[in-house]
């Protein structure tokens, strides 16, 4: 069916759009190029009372086998990057965030060399407080702008964003991020690509890049870290279906053998029983876990 020139499809299988390359069908599912097409997708679920689902490129998700029930918007095509004044660069929320860290080397603006490698979007790193190898989205993001449920396009200040590990506001309010203001800094290109290129050889070096993944799949526990928990408790290797605890770095779960959502799911919670039995610890999953079985 069709929203204006916009498609909408129906029953469409979220596993090609995923990092995991799991994941059930949507009910229905757009990709709006403009935001307003975005506001109307948002009206056009409203009024059936759909429940709606914003992503960038479902990097951070486990959709279960039964897949979401609602509207899933995917905002990959909201991906205009620019300059705006001589520190700050706007990206919407669909840009790569590998992309925007390149571009904001190309201006000579430092920031954002942390997220060089990471597989998500401007928006999903906003949403979770993404980070890694020291930097993180709070460090830098200076104002976010979203369209909340009633249709208004409200733009937050840093001091609204509620910010904390792996935490932001739009977790709780409903509001779909548009763009991200990152407040970077001038340096020479030359530091900022030999800061890129050490994090993206740590990477390589480290995660099993070679399979698709969520990448951390969660969150460090105070005083530890979880792929370490995960090593020292032999879990390396455990498998569920075709979902695999990695063998390169323990932290993350790979998709070996046509795994699906709900494979995923299952080692999860089999490896948080065995650390929970083993150390006494609940891990907490950065990845978010969706949808129906």
């Amino acid at each position: 069916m069709y929203l204006g020139k916009m498609e909408i499809l129906e029953n469409e299988p979220l596993a090609p759009y995923a990092y995991t390359q799991a994941g059930g069908p949507a009910d229905f599912l757009a990709q709006p190029e403009t935001i307003e097409e975005l506001r109307s997708l948002l009206n056009w679920a409203q009024e059936r009372e759909l429940p709606i689902f914003a992503f960038g490129r479902l990097s951070n998700i486990v959709v279960r086998n039964g897949g979401l029930k609602g509207l899933v918007i995917l905002l990959s095509n909201l991906k205009t990057i620019e300059q705006i004044d001589a520190t700050t660069i706007r990206a919407q929320a669909g840009c790569d965030l590998i992309w925007a860290a390149n571009q904001a080397l190309a201006w000579h603006l430092s920031g954002l060399e942390w997220g060089a490698g990471i597989p998500g979007s401007v928006g999903g790193a906003v949403f979770m407080n993404a980070g890694a190898y020291g930097g993180q989205a709070d460090m830098v993001v200076q104002q976010v702008s979203a369209l909340m449920p009633d249709g208004q396009l409200v733009t937050f200040t840093k001091d609204q964003l509620a910010f904390g590990y792996r935490q932001s506001v739009f977790q709780d309010n409903g509001g779909v991020i548009v763009s991200a203001d990152f407040a970077l800094k001038p340096a020479d290109p030359a530091l900022i690509q030999a800061q890129m290129d050490e994090n993206n050889y740590r990477r390589a070096s480290k995660q099993p890049l070679n399979y698709p993944s969520n990448g951390s799949v969660f969150k460090r526990p105070v005083g530890h870290f979880a792929g370490k928990l995960i090593m020292d408790a032999g879990l390396q290797g455990s498998r569920r279906g075709g979902v695999e605890v990695s063998k390169k770095h323990a932290g993350f779960m790979v998709n070996v053998d046509r795994g699906n959502g709900n494979d995923y799911e299952d080692l999860i919670h089999h490896v948080q029983a065995t650390i929970k039995a083993q150390d006494g610890l609940d891990l907490e999953t950065e990845v978010r876990i969706m949808g129906e079985r």
